[in-house]
């Protein structure tokens, strides 16, 4: 556990998933390899966790699996430090337990062979596009990349990619690495082809998601997107993770995560992921103001 914790009096728990891996891929975005045997074995690509940093009073937070690996028994997540559960899970290091990951949830991603696919992955969504390309590989498919970052800093898992995929395209919102654009400017060229791709897969903000579909809803492209709302319990009777899907209410947990992006509400998903951010932004200037103080008494320590 990370001296803040201990400073805090927060102890780390002693039962749970250990972390056996932890790094940085860029400065808000951490990979973890956790023990979870069953999980690991069971998991398909598309499929998610939900996890809390502590048992009583932890926000359950939703990951999708990045990987797994069934003889070591342990699965890798990957999340990006925007709230304060992911800045508390943050804290955690090699040796900790989580004490709470449930799993594996949601519909896995259906996987055959389409031909020509593109996968389409902004940010974070980079993460759980990854087993997705993987699975999409074996089935015998060609399949297009498509990662979008705002800065070269800011991408991730560029060699795993580049190992599985037929084509990569980089685009970053500065230029500072691969072509100056967003995602959307090759998804449409490609769109214009002949032929066109089989299927469109597209994962990462709810912005980039929309796009994609309105780029390639005039070429009739299959497009598929994996959401991911405000999840409490993960198992549909919160209610938290509705949204609309051809006028009907879906919910993400057991329905989704993967949609037919042609027919997302996107506009009304967007309202609903803002719904709190007032209570996010005072949870952490919460986490700040104990920061500060935990950072008083080291001083006073020292």
């Amino acid at each position: 556990m990370s001296d803040l914790r201990k400073i805090a009096g927060v102890m780390a728990p002693r039962e749970g998933h250990k972390i056996v891996t932890k790094e940085y891929l860029s400065e808000n975005v951490v990979r973890i390899r956790v023990e979870a045997a069953l999980i690991a074995k069971e998991r398909q690509p598309g499929q998610f966790v939900v996890v809390q940093t502590d048992v009583d009073y932890g926000e359950r937070v939703p990951l999708t699996i990045a990987d797994a690996d069934i003889e070591a028994g342990t699965i890798t997540l990957i999340f990006q430090v925007v709230g304060k559960s992911t800045e508390e899970l943050s804290h955690f290091e090699v040796g900790d337990y989580i004490p709470v990951i449930t799993g594996p949830l949601g519909h896995p991603t259906h996987l055959e062979n389409f031909g020509h696919v593109v996968a389409v992955g902004g940010g974070v969504g980079l993460a759980p596009l990854y087993p997705i390309v993987q699975g999409l590989k074996k089935h015998g498919n060609r399949v297009t990349v498509i990662a979008g970052a705002r800065s070269k800093e800011l991408l991730i898992m560029e060699d795993e990619m580049r190992a599985q995929a037929d084509e990569y395209i980089c685009m970053t919102d500065d230029g500072s690495y691969g072509t100056k654009g967003l995602v959307t400017t090759p998804l449409k060229e490609m769109c214009e082809q002949d032929p066109k791709p089989d299927l469109v897969i597209a994962i990462g903000p709810p912005i980039m998601m929309k796009f994609c579909a309105l780029t390639t809803k005039p070429y009739g492209v299959k497009t598929l997107a994996s959401i991911n709302t405000i999840m409490i319990d993960g198992t549909g009777m919160c209610g938290c993770c509705r949204i609309t899907v051809d006028g009907k209410i879906k919910f993400v947990c057991v329905d989704g995560p993967e949609f037919d992006a042609h027919l997302v509400d996107f506009d009304n998903m967007l309202k609903r992921l803002n719904a709190f951010k007032e209570q996010e932004v005072e949870a952490r200037e919460h986490t700040c103001r104990f920061r500060a103080v935990v950072k008083e008494m080291t001083e006073a320590q020292a």
